[in-house]
């Protein structure tokens, strides 16, 4: 059993890894990767919504009929998500407002509906938390590492929580300014894509 859970927890570390992998929830990944901090805050509310929504649906999966499954999925996906939207109104307020209208869109993400869908209507609890957890991590990972590459390219910092950068190229460095505007999300997306692609090849 311990080596099933580890198995479906890594997975989604590396070799289902949404957005380099599985090539899924690509809308955030561009929209909200301007800065780490975004990243890791989308990140963390989809890994929430990941895992809760798999447990339950998980749990579920007997009881709800075949035929009306999807439009029951996304209710308990809405469910979580309004969790989400609420606790990051009354604790990280400016987070909340930077990410916007993507956070209520995790509803339509069609990496948590797809899981609901693969994996946690098909597995018990137990594997159901570890798939949503490791996925969840692993696109964490993913818009901090896509929002990393996009902050130092285009402003030349790193600021996470409390507006103090934790790295600074310095005053010689001058911003490519491409890099956090729409198209910079792009051939961000794109050059990460095809490393990926190199490693997993080799």
């Amino acid at each position: 059993m311990a080596q099933s859970l580890a198995k479906e927890f890594t997975k989604g570390l590396w070799a289902e890894i949404p957005p380099f992998r599985l090539v899924l929830g690509l809308c955030p990944v561009l929209a909200v990767t301007k800065t780490v901090e975004n990243g890791i805050g989308m990140g963390v509310a989809t890994t929430f919504v990941l895992v809760f929504a798999n447990l339950l649906i998980s749990l579920l999966r007997n009881v709800i009929p075949s035929k009306v499954r999807i439009a029951c999925y996304i209710v308990i996906i809405a469910t979580f998500v309004t969790i989400v939207e609420l606790v990051m109104q009354a604790y990280t307020y400016e987070l909340f407002l930077k990410l916007g209208i993507f956070i209520p869109l995790i509803v339509v993400n069609c990496i948590v509906l797809g899981r609901a869908e693969a994996f946690a209507s098909k597995n018990g609890p137990a594997l159901s938390v570890a798939d949503g957890l490791g996925i969840g991590i692993g696109f964490t990972l993913s818009l901090a590492a896509l929002g990393a590459v996009r902050e130092i390219l285009g402003a030349g910092t790193i600021t996470i929580w409390g507006g103090n950068p934790v790295f600074e190229m310095g005053p010689a460095f001058h911003p490519f300014a491409f890099m956090v505007e729409a198209p910079g999300a792009f051939v961000a997306l794109g050059l990460m894509l095809a490393i990926m692609n190199l490693i997993g090849s080799k």
